[in-house]
């Protein structure tokens, strides 16, 4: 089993960073093998660090050979992913979207098809637009065919569709994000017969 967090902010140890560690550090309690991955990471060297849909299907050309290629393949292999973001404007922070953009060649593949997904948002005011940034994280996943999970723990719930916090505010925010990691290792293990590699 294999969950992975994938920070989206342009800062790798801020509240997003700090949320997704809590939860990944739950997934390891559950028994998960976990790994962080920092989006920001991926676009560094890169010629372009956005997709300009240079083919179609895509071949992945623009990243072959890169640290970028890498953390696609360790995607390809994960059970769960956990992907968060601060909230930039009301949606996902840049980093993330091209990161995401340039996986293309997955979706092609149907590399993440039945992989579970959930995600965590850390906003700087209480209504800082959380919630449509976790609808953007979440249409990005189903993008993919992966499962996207929020509430249903049977015994408590991590928030309606993920984690929203205020950053810096929310003492509850690293409980919330070990919540929803036991809802990822739970649905990820239920379901693990459906993701053929």
């Amino acid at each position: 089993m294999l969950i992975i967090g994938l920070n989206g902010s342009p800062r790798p140890n801020g509240g997003t960073a700090q949320l997704i560690n809590a939860a990944l550090e739950e997934a390891a309690v559950a028994g998960a093998r976990t790994i962080l991955l920092q989006a920001i990471e991926g676009l560094r060297g890169l010629k372009v660090p956005y997709c300009i849909h240079c083919s179609n299907p895509c071949e992945g050309m623009c990243y072959r050979g890169t640290l970028l290629e890498e953390m696609f393949d360790v995607l390809s292999c994960a059970d769960g992913i956990i992907m968060g973001s601060p909230v930039y404007f009301g949606t996902v922070a840049a980093p993330l979207k091209a990161f995401w953009d340039k996986t293309r060649k997955l979706r092609s593949n149907k590399a993440l098809v039945n992989t579970v997904g959930g995600a965590v948002v850390s906003g700087g005011s209480r209504f800082g637009g959380q919630e449509t940034t976790i609808q953007a994280l979440a249409a990005m996943m189903l993008c993919h065919g992966m499962s996207f999970v929020g509430d249903g723990h049977p015994h408590s719930d991590p928030g309606h569709a993920g984690v929203c916090i205020q950053y810096q505010k929310d003492d509850e925010g690293p409980l919330r994000a070990r919540i929803l990691a036991r809802r990822v290792v739970d649905v990820s293990r239920a379901t693990q017969v459906l993701r053929v590699r």
